[in-house]
């Protein structure tokens, strides 16, 4: 290659300066790279009252921790017994309603009491978390036979939409109590769930998508292309698959304030009951909602650069630092395409000029 001092028209042997900058960009991914740390709790600029980080200095201040054994028999004793019995409610009117709706005939009755009841119910479980929610611009509000698209940062992202709007789920059929919920709403409003065998079923899952956004009497699909939970700092790629069905999509942004309560689930850590038992004793789950104007493919663009697209919006109004990596990096390997593509920057960055490399 060539020296990186001299001059580029003459080939130089190599010189051991030649590797410095490639040494520097392994020991910065390793002390802290852009990707891994999405998928832990955002660091919060002050303690919040609601853990104990460093029990080594739990005697550095008695106030502090008199205050925090008062916020500890505030959420705990009377907060979340309290919230508890609001989720049960919400849950048990979802399923028991929807159920009785289920046999009344299709039309506009059973769309208006199928939605009554959902937004109902939604909002007592947005209760149930003591959710303090901000919408913002609901003249774009997605409508039906479109797709609305949100980041991802918690399972409880679908509850804050839903309280403001219905919508028609996409999911995978599951068993136990949520096999339960599914099957009990999907008697009421044509939700879309897939089994297990189906999902790896691109055409089919499109097809079933497609099939729904044509019929304008149908709720809007709620998708997160991101296909897994980040911590509300960044927005990850989107999945092209909800971009190439054709339909007018609906950006919708979602921010979290942290400080009263941390939404992100960080499923490798917790399961999901213990997820909902930490949100329902913070002390609240405060958030904003955005409803981005809509947006169709433009001619000549591809599903991918139209998700890109959408995902810069997205990023730009929720304040989020846009990343084009994968969020299936949070439990897969690299794919050799992500390191193809570092090879020819560094390959390029060795044969090439001057210029190339004080660019990159």
């Amino acid at each position: 290659c060539f020296g990186s001092n001299r001059d580029l028209d003459h080939a130089s042997e190599f010189e051991m300066s030649d590797i410095f900058y490639f040494c520097r960009q392994g020991v910065e991914s390793i002390m802290d790279d852009e990707v891994t740390k999405r998928f832990s709790a955002e660091e919060l600029e002050s303690w919040n009252l609601l853990t104990r980080s460093n029990y080594n200095f739990q005697h550095i201040s008695l106030r502090l921790t008199v205050l925090w054994g008062l916020g500890v028999v505030i959420r705990y004793g009377f907060l979340l017994p309290l919230r508890v019995t609001l989720a049960f409610t919400g849950v048990g009117l979802l399923v028991v309603l929807t159920s009785i709706i289920g046999f009344l005939p299709n039309g506009r009755m059973k769309n208006f009491l199928s939605e009554q009841v959902h937004l109902m119910c939604y909002r007592i479980c947005v209760r149930a978390l003591t959710a303090i929610i901000t919408y913002h611009d609901s003249e774009n509000k997605p409508k039906n036979g479109g797709i609305c698209v949100a980041n991802h940062t918690s399972p409880i992202d679908v509850i804050i939409l839903a309280s403001d709007g219905c919508y028609a789920m996409v999911g995978q059929i599951h068993g136990g109590l949520m096999g339960v919920i599914q099957k009990s709403m999907v008697k009421a409003c044509p939700h879309i769930w897939f089994e297990r065998s189906e999902v790896k079923d691109r055409h089919l899952v499109a097809k079933r998508l497609s099939d729904h956004v044509e019929d304008k009497t149908k709720l809007p699909i709620l998708i997160f292309p991101e296909g897994t939970c980040i911590n509300n700092t960044s927005v990850m790629m989107f999945k092209k698959g909800s971009f190439e069905i054709g339909s007018t999509v609906y950006p919708v942004a979602i921010k979290y304030d942290p400080r009263f309560g941390d939404a992100f689930w960080n499923s490798s850590q917790f399961g999901m009951v213990n997820y909902l038992l930490r949100m329902m004793s913070s002390w609240a789950i405060v958030c904003s909602v955005w409803y981005l104007p809509p947006m169709t493919r433009e001619e000549g663009e591809d599903a991918v650069q139209f998700a890109n697209r959408v995902k810069a919006a997205i990023a730009r109004q929720g304040g989020l630092v846009d990343l084009l990596w994968d969020g299936g990096l949070k439990r897969g390997k690299v794919k050799d395409t992500f390191k193809e593509e570092q090879q020819k920057l560094y390959s390029k960055m060795l044969v090439g000029t001057q210029e190339d490399r004080s660019r990159s």
